[in-house]
């Protein structure tokens, strides 16, 4: 017996590693390419957002979007910033 069989055991959990990490390096860069991770402070996104002034914003967003694209007239516009308590 010169050793063989016994590296031969626990190459399979090499791998196992080697596939679980390039599994999670694809998953790290999937999410740093379509904006899924930010940084503070670095210029890569907007930042964190307060919990209680999420969801407004995400709602002025696509209200801004729809009238930018032209789906909303000027006045259907104020009228839901108004709605939305963000009169501008």
């Amino acid at each position: 017996m010169n050793g063989y069989g016994f590296m031969m055991g626990w190459t399979w959990v090499f791998w196992l590693l080697l596939i679980i990490g390039v599994v999670l390096l694809v998953i790290l860069a999937v999410r740093a390419f379509s904006g899924g991770i930010t940084r503070s402070g670095t210029g890569r996104g907007p930042g964190p957002e307060h919990p209680s002034t999420m969801g407004a914003t995400t709602a002025r967003r696509i209200l801004d979007e729809r009238y930018a694209k032209g789906e909303l007239s000027t006045e259907e516009y104020r009228e839901r910033l108004k709605v939305l308590g963000d009169d501008a």
